[in-house]
């Protein structure tokens, strides 16, 4: 359908910075809950006065990343599947509308996408509990891990592991939540799950006193508590029955739709791994360096992951509603997206830094007592506070890129920044020390936002997006 026809068929996407912002902040507010988890895992670590369990949480926490980020296509592709869907679904209610037929919403192909996407992460989840000895042990050997950080780290994985089929299935849900403009669902449920983690956490360590084992069960029961509040949710967005929820419809799982979201899934697999390969280089780097920088990027590397699901909000208002442009075929639309939602992020990420800039000291203090940890934190903290300015783009980009569901692309990004990358920060470490270790991390974001730039600035100088699309 060209823009013209889709434009005077259907009532417009709304592009305005309100509705926007409207689709952003509670994103922004239940995204703020996930790192929340990490943060209170490793501010309760940090206070325990041993440097070695602090590190040690660092690295659990980078593998567990490894591991389960790598498979948050989870979360992409149910987020672009279901906005794309529902733009479908908004062109066939109206041309019933217009045929003088009934215009009741058919949850069928929302309840598929959902189906499948939990049905993966299951079957993902339950390899990875089946692996848990030997993926713990090679992945802490892959780190550097030294042997009290290492022994910290596995006591820690050990207990949280019993969780991974849970989280795997939560990003299967806030992308299908996302995708459908939901947001205040994703709200209720990473806000239940943050509180839940505090409360259990908390309890398991001071009452219970089971140490950093108590603080990997605190955080596995909430996912799973989650994940129990978000099939309620499920259902009342759906209007169905608890029966109806749990009922596949075979020709929703036909070969080719399984095709289409395989296929979907292992592009951006690769480039979520590549991603995640890189901050474990990162760790690695760190690791070699010793404990004490270990544990201080540890604590300044939480800047990154809060700043990053904050921005995280804005790119899924531009995926949203980017996904619904490209259901319709309405480029007009989809440029007006991509430039307001640019100048929206931008915003926020200044914001950003500039909260980082006032309340970094402060930050540090409650996430650890340790002072020769303290002091070396203190001393890299600016490249900490630059972080949102420095990676915006990159997280803005990949919101529009996932909207369309362009898997080929995203792949293909990541594997030209990559190639780019690595021998980088191994001449920026071998050169600069733990300056390099932060540089190396600007340069993951600053890469991924210039390659997938030019991918967008060559399909807005041909005026055809539709080269964005290989993969349909």
């Amino acid at each position: 359908m060209s823009s013209t026809i889709a434009s005077t068929t259907l009532a417009p996407i709304d592009t305005r910075y309100q509705h926007i912002i409207s689709i952003a902040v509670p994103v922004m507010l239940a995204n703020l809950a996930m790192p929340l988890q990490s943060v209170i895992d490793t501010a309760i670590v940090g206070n325990m006065d041993d440097a070695a369990k602090l590190a040690g949480m660092g690295l659990a926490i980078q593998l567990l990343s490894l591991l389960l980020v790598s498979f948050n296509f989870l979360q992409y592709a149910s987020s672009g599947l279901s906005a794309q869907a529902l733009g479908q679904m908004a062109d066939n209610r109206h041309l019933a509308s217009s045929g003088g037929s009934s215009t009741a919403i058919n949850p069928s192909p929302l309840l598929a996408i959902l189906q499948r996407a939990l049905l993966l992460a299951f079957i993902i989840g339950g390899v990875l509990l089946l692996a848990k000895p030997w993926l713990i042990d090679f992945g802490l050997r892959a780190l550097s891990a030294n042997p009290d950080s290492g022994l910290a780290a596995k006591t820690y994985l050990n207990v949280r592991f019993w969780g991974v089929i849970a989280e795997l299935m939560n990003f299967a849900f806030i992308g299908w939540f996302a995708g459908q403009g939901k947001t205040r669902y994703m709200l209720y449920q990473q806000g239940f799950i943050a509180v839940a983690n505090i409360i259990l956490t908390l309890f398991f360590v001071y009452v219970m006193q089971m140490g950093i084992a108590g603080v990997a069960l605190g955080t596995t029961i909430a996912f799973w508590s989650g994940i129990l509040l978000a099939l309620w949710l499920s259902r009342k967005n759906l209007k169905i029955s608890w029966r109806e929820l749990f009922t596949i419809d075979p020709e929703r799982f036909t070969k080719s739709k399984m095709f289409r979201l395989f296929s979907l899934n292992k592009d951006i697999f690769i480039r979520t791994l590549i991603l995640t390969l890189s901050f474990a280089w990162v760790t690695r780097l760190s690791a070699q360096s010793g404990d004490l920088v270990l544990a201080a990027n540890a604590i300044l590397l939480q800047i990154l992951s809060i700043s990053a699901f904050a921005l995280d909000g804005v790119a899924v208002s531009g995926e949203t509603l980017t996904g619904q442009a490209a259901g319709r075929r309405d480029w007009q639309r989809f440029s007006i997206i991509v430039k307001r939602t640019g100048i929206v992020s931008y915003g926020l990420a200044i914001v950003l830094s500039l909260i980082w800039w006032l309340f970094t000291p402060i930050y540090l203090e409650l996430m650890t007592n340790i002072e020769p940890v303290l002091s070396l934190a203190n001393a890299y903290k600016n490249y900490a506070i630059l972080l949102p300015i420095i990676g915006v783009g990159a997280y803005w980009l990949d919101g529009i890129f996932f909207g369309l569901t362009a898997g080929s692309v995203i792949r293909n990004a990541a594997l030209i920044w990559a190639a780019i990358f690595f021998p980088i920060s191994w001449l920026l470490y071998r050169q600069y020390a733990m300056t390099g270790i932060w540089l190396s991390v600007w340069c993951i974001l600053i890469l991924r936002m210039l390659v997938l730039g030019v991918y967008l600035y060559r399909a807005q100088r041909t005026g055809s997006y539709e080269i964005l699309q290989p993969d349909l």
